[in-house]
């Protein structure tokens, strides 16, 4: 498995060896999350293939990063392998792979 960690303003957001990787973006363990730094808002997206999709803000420090990472909580039976993961827009944080 890849290895991959997420930042903002230095702070570690995630960090694993146990990503999953669809459509190109990396999908995190919810065990490598520092949810310390995550506010969950009102956003939602629907994919049409792996469902609804539920979004964070992420401050750190003062630095904040709006609908940087999202969440497949119940997601079809094709996304399954992604439920609870968590991915993040790379232009909103800094990925390391």
């Amino acid at each position: 498995m890849p290895s991959a960690k997420v930042t903002l303003n230095g702070a570690v957001l995630a960090e694993s060896d146990q990503i999953v990787i669809v459509e190109g973006n990396l999908y995190f363990p919810p065990d490598a999350i520092n949810s310390e730094h995550f506010a969950e808002n009102e956003r939602h997206t629907t994919c049409h293939w792996k469902g609804v999709a539920d979004y964070f803000d992420i401050k750190v420090d003062g630095a904040e990063s709006g609908n940087a990472a999202w969440v497949y909580r119940d997601p079809s039976p094709a996304a399954e392998r992604i439920r609870d993961y968590v991915a993040f827009y790379g232009h909103k944080v800094d990925i390391e792979s």
